[in-house]
């Protein structure tokens, strides 16, 4: 399953989950306003930037939603 690290006040965010739940694509919301998993993602990333996504399946961490849109497009 893929995990999407997000703000719910992220329009970038809400961008990549509308074209998941759109196309029925399961994933798990990080929400970063909890501290611990801000860390998290800046352990994963490097930077406490948003929308980032993991999918441990596939070994894909990405950040930037156009191109998160564009894997997402090749499942």
């Amino acid at each position: 399953m893929i995990e999407l690290f997000m703000l719910s006040t992220c329009p970038y965010c809400h961008k990549v989950m509308d074209y998941m739940d759109a196309h029925g694509i399961e994933y798990k919301m990080i929400d970063i306003n909890d501290r611990q998993n801000e860390e998290v993602l800046i352990k994963i990333g490097g930077k406490r930037q948003v929308p980032f996504i993991v999918d441990k399946e596939h070994n894909i961490e990405m950040y930037e939603s156009d191109d998160i849109l564009e894997y997402l497009k090749t499942l």
